[in-house]
């Protein structure tokens, strides 16, 4: 498989705060990469690097979109060259309704939006089309419901890299199948996906993960191997200090060496 992304030694300062650096890893055309984590590791800061929002321009290393340095793009420009963010709140967008919603994406890509498309990407996530297509995005829908719609509105677009932060947030277990339903899809489309994740049942879709820990990747490779490790021997760390976190994460990689 091509890779679609790849990330060269990326790092980001936010502030005087370092969030992460030397971050380096693919993502391939029809793959789940999913990067892990306990909180405050940069997953969602790194997430928001990649899709391009103003306040998170990394200060080092490179990303390659299809062999491109799309460093210099904004937002907007990534996502019309097929990079789209799913984000863990999905906005709340009054006064526009599930079927503009769902059809601004395909109008964006100058594409013609039928009615049985609209229907059939709401069916795909599990919701009833008579009943959301006409409602508001609006805080008459759950978290859930929400969510599930911005994800009817990630098929419709068939974008080629989807950035998908803390997917399985907030949902219920019906939800939580649609969102497998709807990775399958993707990569039945040939789609790469980036998902940020720190579920078990989430790694379960994953070809590959990256271990982050205190803002350097600790451990790639195997989900269920890295899901193992990572329940087992991480832990959030109460040190602020930036240079403590690295000898903390210098340990653990040691630790890691020495179990495989």
């Amino acid at each position: 498989m091509k890779n679609i992304l790849e990330i060269e030694n990326l790092g980001l300062n936010l502030g005087s705060n370092k969030v992460f650096s030397d971050v380096s890893f693919t993502i391939s055309s029809g793959e789940v990469t999913a990067v892990i984590g306990p909180n405050g590791c940069g997953k969602t800061s790194l997430a928001y690097s990649i899709m391009g929002l103003k306040e998170y321009k990394p200060e080092q290393g490179s990303i390659f979109y299809k062999d491109e340095n799309i460093n210099k793009y904004s937002i907007d420009e990534r996502a019309r060259k097929g990079i789209t963010l799913a984000w863990q709140e999905p906005p709340r967008l009054e006064g526009v309704s599930v079927r503009k919603f769902l059809a601004l994406g395909l109008e964006s890509q100058k594409k013609e939006v039928t009615e049985e498309q609209l229907e059939s990407v709401l069916k795909e996530v599990g919701m009833s089309p008579h009943l959301y297509l006409d409602r508001n995005i609006d805080d008459t829908l759950s978290g859930g419901e929400r969510k599930r719609i911005e994800l009817a509105s990630i098929l419709i677009m068939e974008p080629e890299l989807v950035i998908l932060d803390e997917p399985d947030s907030g949902v219920d277990i019906v939800a939580l199948n649609n969102i497998g339903t709807v990775i399958n899809k993707l990569k039945e489309k040939n789609t790469g996906i980036l998902m940020i994740t720190h579920s078990e049942e989430m790694l379960k879709y994953a070809d590959k993960a990256v271990l982050l820990c205190h803002g350097e990747i600790l451990k790639k490779g195997d989900p269920q191997e890295i899901s193992v490790f990572y329940q087992k021997e991480c832990r959030d760390c109460e040190v602020d200090d930036y240079k403590s976190h690295r000898e903390k994460r210098q340990q653990m990689q040691a630790e890691v060496k020495n179990i495989g």
